[in-house]
């Protein structure tokens, strides 16, 4: 695991110039790659590599980057593993390859000589994203996994094309002024994150999951504008064109053979990812994904896996017990660490450098406790992220039947005019509704929070946009941030995720191309990377992926239950009994926090007069919000936790040093250690 970075800078800074940005640049992700870093420089174009390696598969410096092709044709800075570069090593060596190590990145380049880029590409089994130098065509090469497991920015910043794992890394570049970008402030706060392809800086972009962008000589010359350059990526891997295949040639094989497939495929992802150089383990919380990673992990090891959990005190948000019951039953080297409220709260300070741009999923704290635990014992984890896209695991897809199913078939104004009176209604009134309610629907116990966002919900013209609505934290996030439109996002156009009658599908594919990507797998990403650790996801092998869109909804939901088809793979291996529970969330109770020990700091950063100072924000919605929730009227802490963390990343920015970097000790040190 490794850090990117690198810029194109023609008729400008001199060689020595450009290896001290390019450096600098890299030493701002060092906690990236603590091992070994490098530069490259061709003063001719003004261009510079950067990069910072963490060793994980072959740890001599035969390993180091940037590296050239054998040809010399390629150079390379590149981020993540390509599992299957053994088994391509093989292949390519009767072609007359020869290698000095036995790092994938040796690899990758022999692979692009011998084949070229797109189909060797379509050869690799892995998470990557890469800048790779055509020194024949003279055209830099832009890369991202297919489902966008690594992350990768780039972007015009003072006159420079700028690309990097993080944005740290571009604002580490000098004369780094780009603004905030309003319209993408307006996406953060609906989704608690910047989807891609926005960034929260203007004229810099994030390359979407599955795109290749080449960048030519005559487009950096003229310098093309970012959203013009990102108009010309091309896509090798697409979520929507796989969702769409899988659907018109679905499975038609029995549950046992569906059963016995995918053990095989999830079997293999995981052995691949099992190769490496340094101690591996694997995070458990005790639910079907991590389990089944677990479970296929020890059956295929010689000796004891490790395996770490966290636990809380608050047994709402605890799954430690769960965790332990399955560790005991696989025979797992496990570790639990229960964290009290005061040592998660000392990781929020630390939360805007580690995540460098907003980002709202308070489970971030979690998952860095966890991360942090690992690397105390492993440089590498699995993880069991993506089982809820790929089968439709998420109790939201549930909750959305349920409601489309009971008020889809009203019409859409009488649908409006129920909205605008939820909205208008006393508390008392809807307490009133909310006991009815709780008798007469399997939506359970319903507060008058979910009545009230019910009601925003009912004026959904169908049930993709109901969906988008029920993500959606700021309804009409333009009304709050100042002098801002909503950009073009593709959730907003149904059009571009719905590909099946199945309304379960179109959920998924949405989750799978957004969610998945910009919240779940960023902050693994970063949480993991902040201490050194790499993460990998085994059921997000893209074969794993293919094979579940072609799976019929009976076999991903039956009986009411998610999972069914992965969960009879891993009953294999562990009994229901210890699996078989209400699904919980991974996170931490924010919304008693800000009524209690992290009420000061909130209200700081919320107050009146620092809003209007710095001019992001209308302040009259986000304080009425501050109030109702301190009054235990409402509970809004969803909505507030997004601007918090708006104004802490902001107030870390606007005082940071340009060039100021992030150590992996200070990372460490995020809970007192």
């Amino acid at each position: 695991m490794c850090a990117v970075t690198g810029l194109w800078a023609p008729r400008g800074p001199s060689g020595a110039e450009l290896h001290d940005i390019a450096r600098r640049m890299a030493d701002s992700l060092a906690y990236r790659g603590p091992d070994d870093s490098g530069v490259w420089v061709q003063e001719s174009t003004g261009l510079a590599f950067g990069h910072r390696r963490l060793s994980i598969v072959d740890l001599s410096a035969e390993g180091h980057q940037p590296m050239a092709s054998p040809g010399l044709r390629y150079v390379i800075s590149y981020n993540g593993e390509v599992y299957n570069s053994a088994e391509l090593r093989r292949e390519l060596a009767p072609a007359g390859f020869r290698f000095r190590g036995h790092s994938d990145t040796e690899v990758m380049l022999a692979a692009f000589e011998a084949w070229g880029i797109k189909v060797a590409l379509s050869r690799f089994i892995g998470m990557f994203a890469f800048a790779l130098w055509d020194q024949e065509r003279r055209e830099l090469h832009l890369v991202r996994d297919r489902l966008g497991i690594k992350p990768l920015y780039y972007g015009w910043v003072n006159g420079r094309l700028l690309f990097a794992s993080e944005l740290k890394a571009l604002r580490a570049s000098p004369g780094f002024d780009n603004p905030v970008d309003r319209g993408a402030l307006t996406l953060y706060l609906r989704y608690n994150y910047v989807p891609a392809p926005y960034s929260i800086y203007r004229g810099i972009y994030k390359l979407l999951p599955g795109q290749l962008l080449t960048i030519t000589e005559e487009q950096i010359a003229r310098k093309l504008p970012t959203e013009e350059l990102a108009k010309g990526a091309q896509v090798y891997w697409s979520a929507r064109e796989v969702a769409t295949e899988g659907i018109n040639g679905r499975f038609t094989g029995s549950d046992t053979e569906a059963r016995e497939r995918l053990d095989c495929l999830l079997r293999d992802a995981v052995r691949l990812r099992m190769v490496a150089d340094v101690p591996l383990g694997a995070f458990l919380s005790g639910g079907v994904d991590s389990s089944t990673v677990v479970a296929l992990m020890q059956a295929q090891s010689p000796r004891p896996i490790k395996t770490f959990s966290i636990g809380f005190h608050e047994n709402r948000y605890d799954e430690a017990g769960h965790a332990s019951c399955v560790a005991r039953h696989l025979g797992t080297d496990h570790t639990e660490l229960y964290v009290n409220a005061e040592e998660a709260q000392a990781v929020i300070p630390s939360l805007p450098q580690m995540f460098d741009e907003p980002f709202a999923d308070s489970s971030q704290i979690p998952t860095f406790l966890v991360s942090k635990l690992a690397r105390s014992a492993v440089t590498v984890s699995l993880s069991g992220d993506g089982g809820d896209e790929l089968f439709a695991g998420y109790d939201r897809y549930f909750r959305t039947l349920d409601i489309w199913g009971k008020v889809g078939q009203l019409p859409l104004a009488g649908r409006r005019a129920l909205a605008v009176a939820l909205e208008r209604s006393p508390d008392s009134l809807l307490k009133f509704f909310a006991l009815v309610a709780s008798t007469t629907t399997s939506a359970g116990d319903l507060s008058t929070d979910r009545i009230r966002k019910l009601g925003a919900m009912l004026s959904s013209p169908t049930a993709e946009a109901l969906y988008r609505a029920l993500l959606s934290h700021w309804h009409e996030p333009s009304n709050v941030v100042i002098g801002a439109q909503e950009p073009d996002h593709f959730l907003a156009r149904l059009g571009d995720w719905r590909v099946s009658e199945q309304l379960v599908d179109n959920m998924c594919l949405a989750d799978l191309s957004s969610y998945l990507p910009d919240d779940i797998l960023t902050k693994v990403d970063r949480c993991s990377m902040a201490v050194s650790l790499e993460a990998r996801v085994p059921i997000l092998d893209h074969r794993v992926v293919e094979f579940a869109s072609r799976l019929p909804l009976p076999m991903k939901i039956r009986d009411g239950r998610s999972k069914w088809v992965l969960r009879q793979v891993l009953y294999r291996y562990v009994p229901p009994q210890l699996i078989d529970r209400p699904k919980m969330g991974f996170g931490v109770p924010i919304d008693d926090w800000l009524r209690g020990p992290l009420r000061d700091w909130a209200e700081t950063l919320l107050s009146e007069e620092r809003l209007r100072h710095q001019g992001f924000f209308h302040p009259e919605p986000i304080c009425a919000k501050w109030q109702e929730h301190l009054s235990g009227q409402r509970r809004w802490h969803y909505h507030l936790w997004d601007v918090l963390m708006f104004q802490a990343w902001w107030e870390h920015t606007g005082q940071a040093r340009p060039g100021s970097t992030y150590s992996q000790q200070e990372a460490l040190s995020a809970t007192g250690s």
